[in-house]
């Protein structure tokens, strides 16, 4: 009788099959909603007030709205994701995700069409990006539980190298419409190993009844716990300083005077830097604190929030970019490691749907804030931008403040001793 090869059990070893599921979730997030977004939407703020006339603000709402969509959907995706195998959600909304992006290439003077989309990309953003792989490799690694987080969080910051200029090539040589197709189709690019790879790993332990509790905290006891409040209100204002610069980085320096080609390349910078900084982070916080490796490079998001601010020069630009690629964004790749470790893993994607719906909140408010200040003045002051940076400032402080809670902290242990067969199966 034929049997399957036993599996390798060392994280360390490259043939742990755990490896090839991050690898998997490393191409489905880099060119997930994370990357593709965020990280274009800025590219298209001229044409698009070309074409049409709509005005900065009112284009910065559509963005907003598919914040703000995520903020509420969010929290239901990841009930789905603690009940079901993520598969289920990831290949319908990876389809989903791709055919909305690719349908903007039609739009006509009216701008309802454009909000509509951006509705429809907000219900399934978490459904394709780093929300949704983050509970599938979290079955297969402890030990180096950071290290494989960073992996796949970095493939948004490789998506965001990779996609701007190729978007901004497509504009200029082909047109806008013809850019949304092409990132409706990048968009297709993570399915095939999201289906032939993305997998719980197979658990053998057996879920304790006796001792409920054993598999991590309640959402009630979660909910009623000040490091979550905390760990969200440093979410929400990161999100706000991140998404409030990003989305309107390339105006601001063109209005600069840096050219648009590099202009796109500084977001790419951002984006290349985002890989240095999260795959050290991830190494870093399995060996020190997370809090105070968090709180310092939010510090130094801040600086480079003010370096852009001023920008007039290409080299500063990209100075600026790489400064705020290497911090700001990381205080959202820190918390499903602190989420697992402070409440476990029995509700960690319903809880996490809630530090989602925080990200969100800041990432709605922060570019609507921009383009009012933008409308009203008629210009990027300076001010405006160090505004960002005194929310990714606040941030940092509250990081400071955050400490582990002793109760909480014994049943994340626990959590690892014994977990719900029906939660983690394939």
């Amino acid at each position: 009788m034929n049997r399957k090869p036993a599996q390798v059990a060392d994280e360390s070893s490259s043939r742990y099959p755990g490896w090839k599921v991050a690898g998997a979730a490393f191409a489905g997030v880099m060119v997930s909603f994370a990357p593709i977004v965020p990280y274009t939407f800025s590219l298209f703020l001229n044409p698009l007030h070309a074409a049409f006339g709509w005005k900065r603000e009112a284009l910065s709402g559509a963005f907003a709205l598919a914040a703000i969509t995520v903020a509420l959907v969010s929290p239901l995706i990841g009930l789905l994701l603690d009940r079901f195998p993520t598969r289920r959600i990831l290949l319908p909304a990876i389809v989903v995700f791709a055919a909305a992006l690719a349908s903007l290439s039609n739009l006509g003077p009216g701008i309802g069409r454009f909000y509509l989309t951006y509705f429809v990309l907000g219900v399934v953003a978490n459904g394709t990006a780093q929300f949704a792989y983050t509970r599938t490799v979290l079955t297969w690694f402890d030990r180096h539980r950071g290290f494989a987080l960073a992996l796949i969080l970095t493939g948004s910051g490789v998506g965001s190298l990779i996609i701007p200029p190729l978007t901004e090539w497509m504009i200029e040589t082909h047109g806008w419409r013809n850019a949304y197709v092409l990132l409706g189709g990048i968009a297709m690019l993570g399915l095939p190993l999201t289906a032939l790879l993305v997998r719980n790993k197979p658990q053998t332990a057996t879920f304790d009844t006796a001792h409920p509790s054993a598999s991590g905290a309640t959402v009630t006891q979660a909910l009623a716990s000040s490091a979550f409040w905390l760990l969200a209100a440093i979410i929400l204002l990161g999100a706000f300083a991140e998404n409030g610069l990003v989305t309107n980085l390339a105006s601001i320096l063109t209005e600069h005077g840096v050219t648009p080609y590099l202009a796109a390349l500084a977001l790419s910078v951002r984006g290349g830097a985002g890989i240095v900084g999260r795959l050290g982070t991830g190494l870093l916080i399995d060996r020190f604190s997370p809090q105070r490796i968090q709180t310092f490079i939010l510090l130094l998001s801040a600086t480079g929030i003010v370096v852009l601010g001023y920008a007039a020069s290409p080299a500063a630009a990209l100075v600026g970019a790489a400064l705020l690629g290497i911090g700001l964004g990381s205080e959202t790749d820190v918390a499903p490691y602190l989420l697992a470790q402070y409440f476990g893993r029995r509700h960690f994607s319903m809880l996490y749907g809630l530090t989602w719906t925080a990200y969100a909140i800041g990432g709605a408010t922060g570019p609507l804030t921009m383009g009012h200040l933008y409308d009203r003045a008629g210009t990027y002051e300076p001010r405006f931008v160090v505004y960002m940076a005194c929310a990714a400032l606040a941030a940092a402080l509250l990081s400071l403040s955050l400490r582990r809670d002793p109760g909480l902290a014994q049943l994340s242990t626990e959590d690892t001793a014994a977990i719900p067969v029906s939660s983690w199966e394939s």
